[in-house]
């Protein structure tokens, strides 16, 4: 089992920047594909972005391309998402996910460990 808890979520104003982390327990990270998730009030999950193991690619929405990045410390075993030039269209809970594969799909199903979700509210 991989455990994951997501903190950095908070209100920030249109501009700022936020910094995600994603904290794993029970396996290493190193051999998996992490991603980034959101989902608003009344919609669907949304992709945001993916990074394989070692970092060897990653993948990231259009939606937060150029503004988001996202990293890994596999030391820590912790994920980071940092986001820059945030808009109120960015506000959701914000959730990491894991799988025991390289691929950097944006397909939520594909994703077998989930966190709780941090919420992130950006006000104009």
């Amino acid at each position: 089992q991989v455990q994951l808890v997501e903190s950095g979520g908070g209100l920030v104003q249109a501009g700022g920047a936020l910094r995600l982390s994603c904290a794993a327990s029970g396996r290493t990270l190193s051999s998996y594909t992490m991603g980034w998730f959101r989902q608003a009030p009344g919609k669907e999950r949304e992709f945001v972005a993916a990074h394989s193991w070692n970092g060897v690619s990653t993948n990231y929405a259009d939606s937060v391309k150029g503004r988001f990045t996202i990293s890994r410390d596999n030391a820590e075993n912790t994920i980071y998402l940092q986001m820059n030039s945030l808009k109120p269209e960015d506000t959701a809970v914000y959730f990491c996910a894991g799988r025991a594969d390289v691929a950097t799909t944006p397909r939520a199903s594909q994703y077998h460990y989930w966190g709780q979700g941090t919420q992130v509210t950006v006000s104009s």
